[in-house]
């Protein structure tokens, strides 16, 4: 089988490639990597370019393609709509509009930022999108326009929140050199969700192409959680692992404390349990999958 991934230097793609399976079913893998500069034996792919990423599918024919590239700079979003546009919505729809054609298949990886967070119970997979800023209407952009195009059990939009893993940019590492910088921090606590490692999402991702799974489908670590929660956790479990040796204390927030350009969900929580049944994937708290996580973490 043959399946192409984008953003294989971003957190979830590295993770992505090293967890690739040998086999999908009976078909041995053939694994296609891109990133935006390539290297490390990556395609160079500007997601942002919708006739280079036609093209990409046009030449290698994949059975499947892993969206798990976007732009994912919310804040940064607000002043450069259009290249949101374009990398989040541009891509998946030329990536659909080649596959369609070629007979492949589509993964697109998209967000809990494409809800509201105005109802206080986690979202079903089934529910409208609403979203309130600019990378979630991208990504919602995205996804319907995948879904105009590619014809039913074709595609597989896998929604995850707060992703997190040992590399990359993302609140963890972030927490961790705050923690070790400044004698105490303030975060959020009005703003609730769900911490999803990469790892589990890179399961997840596979088994979605192993089980065929195509439709709307919701995925994160089980439990919920504000981001004030998270980085306590991670300054607890931190000290545990070695990574921490006198931590900043956590300082609980309010939203309006840290005023940002893009506004947040202040609840969006996923509801996964259709997905984890399809997926045949039992869940993960997300306090043992960031337990998991600190043992690959490099102090």
């Amino acid at each position: 089988m043959k399946v192409i991934i984008t953003g294989t230097a971003g957190q979830l793609g590295q993770v992505l490639r090293r967890l690739a399976p040998a086999e999908i079913g009976a078909a041995p893998l053939e694994l296609i990597t891109t990133s935006r500069s390539g290297g490390d034996g990556s395609v160079p792919l500007d997601l942002a370019d919708a006739a280079a990423c036609r093209a990409l599918v046009q030449e290698h024919r994949p059975d499947w393609l892993i969206n798990a590239g976007a732009y994912t700079a919310v804040d940064k979003a607000e002043s450069e709509p259009e290249l949101a546009q374009a990398v989040n919505a541009g891509a998946p729809a030329a990536f659909a509009q080649a596959l369609q054609a070629t007979g492949g298949r589509l993964l697109q990886v998209s967000t809990d930022f494409v809800f509201n967070g105005a109802q206080g119970s986690p979202y079903r997979p089934d529910q409208r999108v609403d979203p309130l800023g600019v990378y979630g209407a991208s990504k919602a952009a995205g996804e319907a326009a995948a879904g105009e195009t590619l014809e039913a059990g074709r595609l597989c939009i896998l929604r995850t929140s707060w992703v997190y893993g040992p590399v990359g940019k993302n609140f963890l590492i972030t927490m961790l050199r705050l923690m070790r910088e400044r004698e105490q921090l303030g975060v959020v606590a009005d703003q609730v969700g769900c911490p999803t490692a990469t790892a589990g999402l890179a399961q997840a991702c596979w088994a979605v192409l192993e089980q065929g799974v195509s439709g709307v489908h919701h995925w994160s670590d089980a439990g919920a959680a504000s981001w004030y929660d998270f980085a306590v956790a991670i300054a607890e479990l931190g000290q545990v692992a070695g990574l921490l040796e006198n931590p900043a204390r956590i300082n609980p927030i309010t939203t309006a404390d840290y005023p940002t350009p893009a506004q947040r969900p202040s609840y969006s929580l996923l509801d996964c349990t259709a997905t984890r049944q399809a997926l045949q994937r039992p869940p993960l708290h997300w306090r043992e999958a960031l337990r998991q996580v600190m043992s690959d973490v490099v102090a």
